[in-house]
């Protein structure tokens, strides 16, 4: 079952999809979207985790605005525009949304994360270590002055990204995999061999899209959730 539902964020109210599955409970997930919006993409993926039995939602970071797959410019811009502390405080909210769900038998939360919603997949999971146990970032990840405390940082990651991006090279992927491994973190980022940004992404806005692959990957992504979140 999918509809929209509320949640406190920060003194204010977020929206977000909600899915839950046939059984009526199971794990809980958050699905962070990718810069076009809370679009038909990311509903799909949230859909996709409830079919394969988890709790979804995927929160609306940009309250109601959603750039068409074309719209390259308008994507940027939204992006761009998005307040980071009403991102965190959504996220959060979230979060706080799903633990307290009377569906959701996990007492950890996962977060599966595409392009911008990728690298802010790092950030929640840094953010809320007491919730945050399971994050598979797809495609991005923080750099620079976008990164996160480390140190607080206690959940494990699965990470996906694309050997063709110039948004998120893959040599910083594995410089960020290798640092967070020196501190002592639990990650892997696989950079896909022959991979173009967007590879999962249904709606092929960037022509990228390798369906072969993101059916070989999403059981793993399924698999790796419902193995971690306890």
């Amino acid at each position: 079952m999918a509809e929209t539902v509320e949640f406190r964020s920060n003194g204010k109210v977020g929206s977000g999809y909600f899915v839950t599955p046939s059984v009526g409970s199971g794990p809980g997930a958050l699905v962070i979207q990718e810069w076009w919006g809370l679009d038909s993409g990311i509903k799909e993926m949230a859909e996709r985790l409830g079919a394969a039995g988890l709790v979804a939602l995927a929160p609306d970071l940009y309250h109601g605005e959603v750039a068409g797959h074309t719209e390259m410019d308008k994507a940027a811009k939204l992006m761009q525009s998005l307040p980071p502390d009403r991102a965190a405080s959504d996220m959060s909210g979230a979060v706080d949304y799903l633990s307290s769900h009377a569906a959701v038998t996990s007492k950890s939360i996962g977060v599966v994360g595409f392009c911008m919603g990728g690298m802010l997949s790092f950030i929640i999971a840094a953010n809320r270590p007491d919730k945050i146990k399971a994050v598979v970032p797809f495609y991005g990840f923080p750099q620079g002055d976008m990164e996160p405390d480390w140190s607080k940082l206690t959940a494990s990651i699965s990470g996906h990204m694309a050997e063709q991006d110039d948004y998120f090279p893959p040599a910083a992927a594995r410089a960020l995999e290798a640092k967070l491994r020196g501190m002592g973190k639990s990650v892997t980022l696989t950079v896909h061999a022959g991979t173009g940004h967007a590879f999962m992404g249904p709606h092929n806005a960037l022509g990228t899209l390798n369906a072969a692959l993101a059916a070989q990957i999403w059981p793993e992504v399924v698999s790796f959730l419902k193995q971690t979140l306890r």
